[in-house]
């Protein structure tokens, strides 16, 4: 296993930044073990603090115009980068031209890419020969391990003797992997052992030492991998609680996720992230999100568990009216509603105790 930070990253998120395309970018912002974030590049923002967009808490991450000026940026903090890592994650996981360009320009000087895409940039030949002129490294963080190497459901899962906690959503891009891993660093500033099971690239990116890439598997073979990795998280650490983290949403047109999850990880309890401001599927017009109830209904149908809490995305709302929001979800559902990013995981965790000592 690689230490940790691997080096000093400039993150490519040219014109998606605090957009849902930008959300790899957005993660690493917020938090990653894997690199030293240095700057961000989206030529839109330039010269604001990247923390301070999207959540208006200063990071000292600056958002640069291009490379050159991150480059420079980094120097100045007498920081050398390392690495140049694709903070893109548009729908269908493709790159552009402008972000190969990007890509080319990062490996002329030396720089690492690192790419969560579901383009393979290691079997594209232009690139491997231009990294290897500057003894760089491509990682696609998105190709899928060899047949050989993948895990097939074997009801292992059932001697995991965790509390196992599944962070769903209502919809895709909504802040999921956020607030799975303030939940887990919150148990463990309390003093109680966590860990979390990442299911994509960008918690793979912020260095979670557990988990799947779900949407790069052989569907045969996805449960298999979900168990496997929460089995292996709780036999190396044995940790009281185990956060998985959740992709797409059950009712998503594009992006159906959290069914596996249920099925294969075997949740003790649910915490379903939920945008009130949000009535449409992320990306699709017309097709309305179904009513917050109405998901709790079939999580609950689906997983015989209940939804323990409702954690809110506060996109397009004004903060002064969360308070009241969230308690209108617990006098109408009567499930607890919290607002984690604003205001922390701790009523959160005092919530979920109740489970890990249920």
């Amino acid at each position: 296993m690689k230490k940790k930070p691997e080096g000093t990253a400039i993150v490519y998120c040219e014109g998606s930044f605090n957009t849902p395309n930008g959300k790899t970018a957005h993660g690493l912002v917020r938090f990653t073990k894997r690199y030293h974030v240095a700057a961000v590049i989206d030529s839109r923002l330039a010269g604001e603090d990247a923390g301070h967009v999207l959540d208006g808490k200063a990071t000292g991450i600056p958002i640069c115009e291009g490379l050159e000026q991150a480059l420079a940026v980094t120097r100045e903090r007498s920081l050398l980068a390392t690495h140049f890592v694709i903070g893109l994650a548009p729908d269908g996981g493709r790159l552009d031209e402008s972000a190969r360009e990007g890509v080319k320009a990062a490996l002329m000087r030396g720089l690492n890419v690192d790419s969560g895409l579901h383009d393979f940039l290691s079997e594209d030949a232009d690139l491997m020969a231009l990294a290897a002129s500057q003894h760089a490294s491509i990682r696609d963080i998105r190709k899928p391990p060899s047949i050989d190497r993948l895990h097939f459901f074997s009801g292992k899962i059932a001697q995991v003797n965790a509390l196992k906690v599944a962070l769903l959503g209502t919809d895709s891009a909504v802040g999921k992997r956020t607030t799975a891993w303030l939940l887990v660093n919150e148990f463990i500033q309390q003093g109680i052992a966590a860990e979390l099971i990442g299911t994509g690239q960008t918690a793979w990116m912020q260095g979670a030492e557990y988990g799947v890439i779900m949407d790069s598997l052989i569907n045969d073979f996805v449960s298999g991998e979900i168990e496997h990795a929460v089995w292996r998280a709780w036999d190396e650490k044995k940790p009281k609680v185990i956060v998985i983290e959740g992709q797409g949403s059950l009712m998503n047109p594009a992006y159906p996720g959290g069914f596996e999850i249920l099925a294969a990880g075997r949740p003790d309890a649910i915490v379903l992230q939920h945008a009130p401001a949000r009535k449409e599927y992320d990306g699709f017009p017309g097709y309305s999100i179904q009513p917050l109830s109405r998901q709790i209904e079939v999580i609950e149908s689906l997983s015989g568990k209940p939804v323990a809490a409702i954690t809110i995305n506060h996109e397009n709302m004004d903060y002064e009216r969360i308070p009241c929001i969230a308690d209108g979800i617990q006098k109408a559902l009567g499930v607890p509603a919290f607002d984690v990013l604003l205001n922390g995981a701790a009523p959160l965790v005092e919530v979920m105790r109740g489970y890990l000592n249920g």
